[in-house]
């Protein structure tokens, strides 16, 4: 990760919590919600859901934003119809 990412990263809300909340072997819907509600509280989810979607990070909860969450907000409904017409 390029060194201007770092800076951010020391300011989430996340660093004092344990990864594997953001980053779990079997996720649940009660997991995400816990993960989620500590980025609620973050002063850098702008920069760390940008991050996560301009690098795609296929794991874990980034910015509030679940991996399917990601996806959809690159590619939104419909986004292949477009391209086929």
């Amino acid at each position: 990760m390029p060194l201007e990412e770092i800076g951010w990263l020391r300011r989430g809300a996340c660093r004092s919590s344990d990864p594997d909340l953001f980053f779990p072997l079997a996720p649940s819907p009660l997991q995400e919600a816990r993960a989620k509600a500590v980025c609620a509280s973050c002063q850098v989810l702008e920069e760390c859901r940008a991050y996560a979607l301009r690098a795609g990070e296929p794991d874990g909860i980034w910015g509030g934003l679940t991996p399917q969450e990601r996806r959809r907000s690159r590619f939104p409904a419909g986004w292949r119809d477009s391209a086929a017409s």
